[in-house]
């Protein structure tokens, strides 16, 4: 056994790089929105266009390989979990590398394609990288493994906003907003995609067979817990999406902090690295550790470490060609440090308890989306920030309890679920509609939606009944 983990060890670590790699790239979108809305001169509504090509992919994409599950089997288990995994980088390499033909003939058509098929690689990585991750190693610390993975996942949506930023108005670009600032950093994502392919080849992995039984027909859709579980996925996905494509925005305006999008690029990644202090705080608090003194204080040093990863990260600025750090005053950011501490009580008084979490996290973010909404200044600028922190661990809860005592109908509901990660395709482009009528802060009542049906999954929707 202590050699199976052994060898378990070096192709955890691979697939770990890819949950980075796909988080990063995902997150670029929110810097990519407020750029090219400003180089095309589009509405709310055109921006969103983006998130809508690459979240719909997800659906597309997971909608062709559930039909051909329930009429011809698995597809990975014919072709592999590595040679999956390839196709997906390599589909996300070709998505990013189309950035600079769409950048020289200045074609906004051209970059929702080119994200679209970027986006149709990453659902290929969703589909194959996540069990493949939890199959690595014992079943019994499967939760734990996938856990970590997002927490790298997290890691590379913090990095993406400042490093997106960075490449797009300082290194590749004289402080002006065009679309050719875009060729360059595309065709390095591109280039670190295919690289990945190459190594993934050429690495060995462990061979896994997927021999669940996939049921045909959509016996599974009786099932009441799975079906509100869908629409769960869907309104979470799409309320996390439309926050954060739109805080660029948010943070620009003169009633909130007036920032320009290269500052406000940086606060971004608060955002998202909030919501990677929550998973690695999740690890533990949903974990196996039974000793609550023990469980704590390895959750406060967790929150304690990666949130000076966070604000050292955030003090890299580069200018006139020169790296340096500049970190933020803690008077600027005391009101973060507080959101986390209450994040991390939230974590005690939700216990192991999925349903309880959920509920307690999405009622607090809907606490925060009130104060964006009714105020300004400081205070709405942290509270939309510190959404990320509970936004955290609320897609593995809900996953969790829509697939619950489900046996043969197991992987049908997976692939389902996964579908309705079309959620941040549709309500960001819903969002973005209703800010060019009423603005970009009050049109945060969208998402505000969203959540409030996530708490009434977490107490009422959760609850296995085997017909609607």
């Amino acid at each position: 056994m202590d050699n199976q983990k052994m060898n378990y060890r070096k192709p955890f670590i691979t697939i770990t790089f890819l949950f980075f790699m796909w988080g990063f790239i995902t997150v670029m979108n929110d810097v990519l929105i407020p750029h090219l809305k400003a180089v095309f001169e589009l509405s709310y509504f055109q921006a969103a266009l983006i998130q809508f090509a690459f979240f719909g992919a997800f659906f597309v994409i997971s909608l062709i390989y559930f039909i051909i599950s329930v009429s011809h089997g698995d597809p990975i288990s014919k072709i592999g979990y590595k040679n999956g995994i390839i196709i997906g980088l390599i589909l996300c390499g070709i998505g990013c590398c189309l950035f600079y033909p769409a950048a020289n003939y200045q074609r906004y058509g051209i970059f929702l394609g080119a994200l679209f098929v970027l986006a149709s690689g990453v659902t290929i990585l969703q589909i194959t990288a996540n069990p493949y991750a939890a199959i690595l190693g014992n079943p019994d610390t499967a939760s734990s493994r996938l856990n970590l993975a997002q927490g790298f996942n997290s890691f590379g949506t913090t990095l993406a906003p400042i490093i997106g930023a960075i490449l797009l108005y300082k290194v590749f670009s004289n402080g002006e907003i065009t679309v050719d600032s875009l060729k360059m950093p595309y065709l390095i994502y591109g280039g670190l995609f295919l690289i990945l392919a190459v190594i993934i080849k050429f690495v060995k992995l462990p061979s896994f067979v997927n021999n669940e039984k996939i049921e045909k027909g959509l016996g599974v859709l009786k099932f009441r817990h799975v079906v509100l579980g869908m629409f769960a996925i869907f309104f979470y996905v799409g309320g996390e999406v439309s926050v954060g494509s739109f805080l660029i925005n948010f943070f620009g305006l003169e009633s909130i902090m007036g920032m320009e999008e290269a500052e406000a690029g940086v606060f971004l990644s608060y955002y998202w690295g909030g919501a990677m202090i929550g998973r690695f705080l999740g690890s533990v608090s949903m974990g196996s550790i039974t000793d609550k003194t023990k469980k704590y204080l390895l959750m406060a040093g967790l929150s304690i470490l990666f949130f000076f990863v966070l604000y050292f990260i955030t003090g890299i600025k580069v200018e006139a060609d020169e790296f340096s750090l500049q970190l933020l005053p803690f008077s600027k950011i005391w009101l973060f440090i507080v959101f986390l501490l209450i994040n991390y009580l939230a974590f005690m008084i939700g216990g192991v308890k999925p349903s309880k979490v959920l509920t307690l996290f999405a009622g607090v973010i809907i606490l925060l989306l009130l104060i964006m909404i009714l105020s300004n200044g400081e205070i709405a600028f942290w509270s939309a920030i510190a959404i990320g922190a509970f936004n955290s661990i609320l897609w593995s809860n809900i996953f969790t309890l829509a697939i619950k005592d489900l046996g043969k109908y197991t992987s049908q509901a997976s692939s389902l679920l996964v579908m309705m990660i079309v959620g941040g395709a549709l309500i960001p482009l819903l969002q973005g509609a209703v800010a060019d009528i009423i603005g970009i802060q009050l049109s945060f009542f969208i998402p505000l939606v969203c959540y409030i049906y996530l708490v009434f999954y977490g107490i009422v929707g959760y609850k296995v009944k085997n017909t609607l």
